[in-house]
């Protein structure tokens, strides 16, 4: 079964923040994987019910993760409430997951590159191989929204002086995982970094955390920007 999608709604640019106030579109994306699971691209649709049709832009992906100003007219939502957005403005019933990425076509291309090694990492015994990867986000998160993480993620208290918000812990199979959700500079950025010990032979544990801890950051009102893995 592949990833549900990610689900957006796309306010008019006098919108003032209020939810009740009808949406002027719904936007639809997708990450593209490279094989160690760092993020190669997005994929994307939007519609809006002036055109009353689908298109592509990767302009538009591009838009919502550099514009702070455009991206404050998106709302990060589930399916549900999508199609409810949808069927409000006259699109009817929301197409299925598989047509919709008979939608994609203009991919917004991010760059990658091979971790830079300088030096070997340190494997912890029992261990085959230590990863450390980037969850990128765009935007602040409000105190509200960090103490959501912490309780759904059950994290140890933070160190403020490093601008980590919370540390938490996972052991899958062979697999031992530590990620710090972190503040990237005062309201410019926010990332989770994880580091992944992977047992032998190394499961698929990895790739399906990096995507569950980007779609719950994503839901308290962050734009995911990339992933990026730094050894």
């Amino acid at each position: 079964m592949q990833p549900v999608l990610d689900y957006y709604l796309v306010f008019p640019e006098a919108w003032d923040g209020d939810l009740s106030v009808p949406p002027g579109g719904i936007a639809v994306e997708e990450f593209v994987f490279a094989g160690d699971h760092t993020a190669a691209g997005v994929d994307g649709a939007v519609w809006t019910a002036a055109d009353g049709g689908w298109w592509s832009s990767a302009d538009f992906s591009r838009a919502v993760r550099a514009d702070q100003g455009f991206r404050a007219l998106v709302v990060a939502v589930r399916r549900g409430d999508a199609e409810a957005a949808y069927r409000r403005l006259g699109g009817g019933v929301l197409p299925a997951e598989a047509m919709l990425r008979g939608y994609f076509g203009d991919r917004l291309a991010l760059p990658g590159s091979a971790p830079l090694l300088l030096t070997p990492p340190e494997v912890p015994d029992g261990f085959r191989e230590k990863r450390r990867y980037r969850i990128l986000f765009a935007g602040e998160l409000g105190e509200d929204q960090v103490g959501r993480l912490r309780q759904v993620w059950g994290m140890a208290p933070a160190d403020a002086r490093a601008r980590v918000l919370g540390t938490a812990h996972l052991r899958v199979a062979g697999d031992a995982f530590t990620w710090e959700l972190r503040r990237i500079g005062p309201g410019v950025a926010l990332c989770v970094d994880v580091t992944a010990c992977l047992g032998d032979p190394p499961g698929e544990a990895v790739g399906v955390l990096l995507r569950e801890l980007m779609a719950v950051v994503r839901l308290e009102g962050l734009v995911p920007v990339t992933i990026e893995r730094f050894a």
